[in-house]
Parts: structure tokens; sequence; C-alpha cells
């Protein structure tokens, strides 16, 4: 039912006659919601009155006799006890005072268990969960309309059933996962489809120059660890690793060297009070409007009293020098405005949202905005993020600041209020966000880390520091040279080399080694077209003493406008690495090519081509990547096909609208390799990549896969792929096939 005109034949001035009593807010306004809301005297949705139940704590007399205490309502649901409610005279306070513990006892009675409690006087209706002070739910009776889809998501009985499914789901899975939880034969995940806006707490709150889609890496940790274990990413970003270890009942750990990064990924998960949040807003409205700097004289006036960035120096290639020349005088005056009125609000939890939801609105308020009016007004980016520069915009926008600042803060408040189930003032002592380097976790103790997930800056593609200084500014966030020193990155403002940005990887990787713990796992992001970056990557895990574990394609929901304007030069997407920290890791195999390389990167190359009908930079850069991962010649990668862009302009045709590249027409690649040797190499790494997600394919498997790309030079028989598939692998049941062991396995060709 819709509550449409709920009470239009109620008359709420007889709420103020004394004769209007408890009885008749029950049975005139209370029983109507109820039934509205689906809920009976009889069946699973069961109304039970006046229930007696026996107090808990208190007994009279010397023979210390039995007080009963007796609920207005309870609610049965598929036999379990939901809610319980308690009618109340018109003139009764049911905020606060007695009536409110009254009804709670009815709650927490050990014959009850229900989290939520609510009252009506028949003027108000107050719904609260099991000890919290502020009620989950308030309105007016007359205004019952307004609020009918929020009473129907908290209180009807299939929200109820809903809640049980999900609750009784959930302790089998906990069950199961703390139980049987198998370490060591876990498997790579496959690609898994982006959902990048669909989590408020990440689409919005506050920008950031990469973000990890989050139900990638929620997937990633609910598979490599379990309720209760602790995650870390040493290079923590905007926090989405964090945040998801704690949407999923793990522990989190977030380094980073950017003190914006951190002030980000503490603030959106530090738990508030919603209503007084709600009531500084409104204060700080008042005030900012008020006072609000327009005119030259008052812009003049603002400037002088009111601190805001001076000094702070851009990084090189910057349109402007000083963080200072990035905003109008305008927007210097009613932006440092602004921050003088946050800094005022006493509650730190309250004013750290609105310094975030102000450290967010400066994206949108500064001359180097790019504003999109296809977008409905507002829409754009600021260079940083565009460009990775700050770039003067040809038309700089002027957007209203509080309009901006409280768009903002609504999206920061729909964040708080979706992860506030899973991360409150209960469990926010799980989390750890440290401002750090990756090259020194000594505040961990060494083998107590039960996952990593992290996302590393990759080369020179953005010199995060650096790009940060705006908001770093105008937040008073310290940069220090010692933390320009530690930055893992390719030049910047310290100009670092290609060895520097090496060295400081390698470092991490040796830390995050030291402080896993054995038989633990870590996944390694990374996006980058040259192979040496790569090769580093792997063999200094390996030095470390990681077992290389597979490689996963994975797209990340985005295309970049660096990507669109250099797409040789940038790739999109990337491939995630895993590890495994094993006694007694195994090392990459390599296979031992010859002279014959640069026939086989040409034969990937047009594999990946025919697979694909035309093929993108990405694709057959990841796939030459993985196979040098896998059969262990990514060394000779480094050294000689650091760019395959020369080889693919020189060797194929490319369309420029698709971004693809196809083999010349009525042209074939005329293969020096030996037929058995073209075989082997795509066998090979086919079951390798297999064994890597656990999977054992049958004959039929193998020879559909591995047939087209094999389709330039000779083509093979079936029979030819079966006598080359029986030197690397052996048949099992139904069929099916697995690589040899590795003493069996001889991996040069």
């Amino acid at each position: 039912m819709i509550a449409t005109n709920f009470y239009k034949d109620f008359d709420f001035q007889l709420l103020n006659s004394e004769e209007f009593k408890e009885d008749a807010v029950r049975e005139e306004l209370i029983n109507p919601i109820l039934k509205s809301l689906g809920y009976k005297a009889y069946g699973h949705n069961k109304i039970i009155y006046s229930k007696t139940l026996a107090h808990p704590f208190v007994k009279i007399g010397s023979k210390k006799r039995q007080i009963n205490i007796v609920p207005d309502y309870l609610f049965e649901i598929n036999g379990k006890y939901s809610w319980v409610l308690d009618a109340k005279a018109p003139n009764e306070n049911i905020l606060s005072g007695d009536h409110i513990e009254q009804v709670y006892s009815y709650a927490i009675h050990p014959d009850i268990h229900a989290d939520i409690f609510a009252l009506c006087n028949g003027k108000e209706f107050a719904a609260f969960k099991k000890n919290e002070k502020e009620p989950l739910l308030f309105f007016q009776l007359s205004e019952i309309d307004q609020h009918w889809d929020e009473i129907q998501k908290l209180l009807s009985p299939d929200i109820f059933v809903s809640q049980q499914i999900v609750s009784e789901s959930q302790a089998v899975y906990n069950k199961k996962e703390n139980k049987d939880f198998d370490y060591l034969n876990l498997k790579n995940l496959p690609e898994i489809p982006v959902k990048k806006q669909a989590a408020k707490r990440h689409f919005g709150v506050h920008g950031y120059f990469t973000k990890q889609s989050w139900n990638i890496v929620q997937d990633y940790i609910s598979h490599y660890s379990k309720v209760g274990d602790t995650v870390l990413d040493p290079f923590g970003g905007s926090g989405v690793t964090a945040i998801e270890a704690l949407m999923t009942k793990r522990k989190a750990i977030h380094i980073d060297l950017n003190p914006l990064s951190v002030f980000i990924a503490s603030s959106l998960i530090a738990p508030v009070d919603f209503n007084l949040l709600a009531d500084e807003f409104d204060n700080l409205e008042k005030k900012f409007t008020k006072s609000l700097p327009q005119t030259d004289d008052e812009i003049k006036k603002a400037l002088e009293k009111y601190p805001y960035p001076k000094g702070n120096i851009l990084p090189k290639g910057s349109d402007v020098e000083t963080v200072e020349d990035l905003f109008s005088e305008k927007q210097l005056a009613q932006l440092a405005f602004l921050k003088h009125l946050i800094l005022k609000v006493k509650d730190d939890n309250c004013r750290n949202s609105f310094l975030l939801s102000f450290s967010s609105t400066i994206n949108k308020i500064n001359q180097t905005f790019h504003y999109t009016e296809s977008k409905g007004g507002g829409g754009g980016d600021s260079a940083p993020f565009r460009y990775y520069r700050y770039r003067i915009a040809h038309s700089p926008a002027d957007l209203d600041v509080f309009m901006v600042f409280s768009q903002k803060l609504d999206k920061l408040r729909k964040a708080k209020q979706e992860i506030a189930p899973l991360i409150n003032k209960n469990t926010i002592d799980n989390a750890q966000i440290i401002k750090g380097t990756a090259t020194d976790l000594s505040q961990i103790q060494t083998e107590s880390i039960d996952y990593i997930y992290t996302d590393p800056p990759y080369g020179a593609k953005i010199p995060y520091l650096d790009l940060s200084t705006m908001w770093n500014a105008w937040l008073d966030l310290d940069v220090s040279d010692e933390d320009r020193k530690l930055e893992a990155i390719e030049g910047g403002m310290q100009n670092k080399t290609k060895d520097e940005y090496v060295d400081l990887l390698s470092q991490s990787i040796n830390e995050m080694y030291r402080v896993l713990k054995y038989d633990r796992w870590m996944s390694f992001v990374f996006a980058h077209k040259d192979p040496h970056y790569w090769h580093a990557i792997v063999d200094t895990a390996e030095k470390a003493g990681f077992e290389y574990a597979g490689t996963v394609k994975q797209a990340n929901g985005q295309t970049s406008f660096k990507k669109r304007q250099n797409p040789f030069s940038v790739l999109a997407g990337q491939l995630i690495i895993n590890f495994i920290k094993k006694e007694t890791p195994k090392a990459i195999q390599r296979v031992n090519l010859g002279n014959d390389i640069y026939d086989l990167v040409l034969e990937t190359i047009e594999a990946v081509i025919a697979q694909n009908e035309g093929a993108t930079l990405e694709q057959i850069n990841d796939e030459l990547i993985m196979k040098g991962m896998e059969l262990g010649f990514l060394h000779v990668l480094s050294k000689e096909y650091k760019d395959l862009t020369p080889i693919l302009m020189s060797e194929y045709d490319y369309d420029q609208e698709n971004q693809k590249f196809h083999i010349r027409k009525n042209m074939k690649f005329k293969t020096k390799i030996p037929l058995d040797m073209r075989i082997k190499y795509f066998l090979l790494s086919y079951m390798k990549r297999k064994e890597t997600i656990g999977e054992k394919p049958t004959t039929d498997d193998i020879i559909l896969d591995i047939m087209p790309l094999l389709r330039n030079g000779i083509t093979p028989e079936n029979q030819t792929i079966l006598i080359v598939l029986r030197t690397i692998a052996e048949e099992i049941d139904d069929n099916k096939w697995r690589l040899k062991q590795d003493g069996q396995l001889k991996m040069n060709f």
C-alpha cells in the first residue's frame, strides 16, 4: 500500500484534547500504519499485543517478587522477534527520558533480543537502533506521506526477512571462511567487470589521480583473505583498499607518503553524528551567506583578513608559478572565508568532513577547471586530474562556491551513510591510516599481514606529491624534502632516474615480503608498456622470496585524457600480478628461446590480432608481458623490446578510428620458427595460465583454444598439437590435462 493521504480523514487537532489518550493513539494512528506495512495478528508477520515479560533485573520485596513488563506491540517475523513499539499519550516525550529507557528494556530482554525499538505519541514517531542515542527515523505523523519510503525500508516485514537471510548466509559464510579457508590452494581470479560508479563511498567524494575500481578490490580481498584478517596497502592512494577491507570485515592498514591521501582516507571513514553535521552545516550556510565577500572592496578586505596559500611553488610544467596564481581573487577570498568558518567548528569529525568537502570543492573552484556544458552544469575536471599538470583553462568557469561545497558535502554524507553499518565507532579501530613510505614499513611487525593489495606509481606517469600541491597547500598539509626523496616515481621535481625509481620500488617489495605472513598472497597492480619495469618487479619479488603465481588482465573502467592524447605512449587497463610467500618458493623457469625471440614476438602479436580480429596496443602489450612472465623471458623483452610501437607501425596496418592493429591485406608472416616450437610456445603459456586459475582443460578445449593462435604460417593438424602437448603435460581423469611437474618438464626448446 502506498501511503498517499494516509490520515486524510483524521483531524490532528484532536491530539490537543485531554480525552485523546494512549489507547486512542493505538487505535486511530498506530494500527493503520502496521496494517499498511503488512503486519497481522497471525501468520509469519505477526503482531503480538501486550506480551507479559518478567523484568530481567528488578524484583521487589523481601521475597524478591517478580515484576512484569508489557510492551504494547512485539513483532515476530518467521518465528524471530524483530522490533518493539510502545504507544504513548500525545503530551508525552518520546525522544528522551524514562519512556525510551522503558522500551529499550523491552528490546534487550533475554526473551526478545530485538535490534530496533520505537515509540509513537500520536504527534510523532521515533525509531531507534539498540545502543545508539540518535533515532534512525523521526517524523511528524501529520507528514507521514513524505516519510513512507523510509518507514518501509526500516520496518516492513520484507526488510526483516531479507536481513535474516543475509545474516544467516553471512554466518554460514563466516563459519566456512574461518574454518576451511585454504590460503595455499587459492587460484587467480578471472577478469572482473568494473562497477566503478555503483558505490557512493568512492564515487564523487573527492577526486584522485588514480583510483582502483572498488568491486575489483573487494573481490580480491574476499578471495585472498578471510574475515578478521589484516589487509595492507602501502601505496594507499584514495583509500579504496582500506575501505573495502573494512567493508568485508577485515582489518586495514593504509600507508601513503602523500598527506592528501592520508587526509582523504581518514576523514572519509571517521564516524560522524549526522544530525550534528546537518546543524553545523546550517550554521555554516547562514554565516557564509551573510558575510560572503562579493564586491571588489569586500574581496580585498577578505584577502587581508583570512589566510590562504601563499608562496607554494607549483611543479615544473605548470602554467603559473604558485598555488595562489591558480585562483581568481574572488575565488581566493570566498574559499579563504569558507575555510575560516569551517575551522571554527568544534567537533573534530564534523570539521574534517567539512574540510574534505572543501578540498573536493577546490577541484572545481580554480582556474584550471575545464568546464563541460554537456554534463548539465558543473561537469568537467581540473587540469591536474585531466592532464596531470597545472594547465589554466581557456575559459575558466565561475561557479558558486557554496553550491559546489553543498553538493560535495551531500555526496560525502551519502558515502558515510553507506559505510556506517560496517565502518562505525565500534569498528573504526580496525583501521590504521598512516603517513609513511612503502620503503620502510618498520611500524608493522614482521609476518603480521594476511594480504597485500597495492597499486604503486607507474614510473613517470604521475608525480603524486607534485600534483597534490594545490590541495596540500589549502589543507595546510606539509610535504618535506625527505618525502619527495622517498616517493617511488620517475622524474618529478626531484628528477629521479629510472634506476632510482626501480630501486625504491624494490625496497618496497622487500618490505612487503617481510611483513607478509607465510602462505599469504600479494596482488600487485601495474600498468606500463616498458617490459623493463615488469622484469624489475618480478625479479625483485623472486629475489625477496616470493613465488610468482600468475598475472591477470584487468580493465579499470576508465580511459584517461592522456591515453586519448597519446595512444601509443600511455596504456589503458592494467595487469594484476599475484605472488605468494612460501617457505620453499619455486622460481620461474626460463625458456631458452635462442635466436628466435624476434619471430616469437611477431608470432605473439599476430596471434593476438587473429584472436581478436584486430588488436589494440594494450592487448598486444599485455599478452607479451604475460608470456614473458609465464615463460621467463621478460629479461629479454626488457632489453630488446622496450617499445613495440616501431615494430607494430612497420609490420601492420593501424585503424585510427578503432585504435587497432591488423595484418596487412594479402600479407602473411613467413615464420622461420619450426612448427613444433611454435606449438610448444603457445601450449606452455596456455597451460600455465590455466594452472593459475585452477582449470584443467580437456583435449577439445586445448585444440579449440590453441588452433586460432597458429593461423599464420603452417597451420598444424590436431594430432600434431597432441604430440607436442604430451611433451609438456600429462593426461589425467576425464580426458583432462595438466602440466608435468617440475622434475618432468624440460623448459629448453
